[in-house]
């Protein structure tokens, strides 16, 4: 079976803070990265998958960042064509929002936290419940058809999955390593107590969404 053709959409607004997108692109497998603010679109008819990046704008701020609304419009494509597609931060709030879903601005929390994942769940094998995640925005009602697959002390809808397209969304940053500690803390203040880097083996995420994008090549798409 040949590797997966995946698309990694940029979201980040704020040239200071795109490391987090390079770190994440990092981890996919045979990337084709775009810059969608930029107004770079992606080639649907090439993407076995596709993966939604963090961003700090909000997706309630589509006056001021009018390319909010292309990428609305590009969650409801995948979900017709039922393209895979994995959505991380802004990426999860967006593909929620894009299906009826409310996001709402909170207090930012950037820390390692712990969350309750459900069973069975393939996205989340072998990830320790410990992820990182650095965020002012949440999912306060997923979108039409979403399911909550993981949830933690502080906010219910943490991951969703919807009930019959290929699309999964996590709150949290798989890319996220002790390597960017310093970044992290410098622009978002991170903090670790009771657990810390040691205890994180997010980047599975990705590497599982990706075996589900393998075993989807081959499918038809409506």
């Amino acid at each position: 079976m040949s590797e997966p053709t995946l698309i990694v959409v940029r979201n980040e607004v704020n040239p200071e803070s795109e490391y987090h997108c390079d770190a994440l692109e990092s981890l996919v497998p045979n990337a084709r990265a775009l810059n969608f603010p930029t107004g770079e679109r992606p080639d649907l008819e090439s993407a076995d998958g596709v993966v939604l990046t963090g961003s700090t704008a909000g997706v309630y701020e589509r006056a001021k960042h009018p390319w909010i609304d292309d990428q609305l419009v590009l969650v409801q494509e995948l979900v017709e064509r039922e393209i895979p597609a994995l959505g991380v931060c802004f990426g999860h709030q967006v593909a929620n929002a894009a299906l009826g879903g409310t996001v709402e601005a909170q207090e930012t929390t950037c820390r390692p936290v712990e969350m309750a994942v459900e069973d069975g769940e393939p996205l989340f094998d072998g990830v320790s419940p410990i992820v990182p995640v650095a965020h002012g925005d949440v999912v306060t009602e997923v979108g039409d058809g979403m399911e909550v697959i993981a949830s933690s002390d502080y906010y219910h809808a943490f991951a969703t999955r919807h009930r019959d397209a290929p699309l999964w969304t996590v709150q949290f940053h798989p890319e996220f390593t002790s390597e960017l500690r310093e970044r992290l803390e410098a622009d978002f203040g991170w903090t670790e107590d009771e657990y810390g880097f040691e205890d994180v083996t997010a980047a599975r995420v990705v590497e599982n969404f990706a075996s589900m994008v393998a075993g989807n090549m081959g499918t038809t798409r409506p």
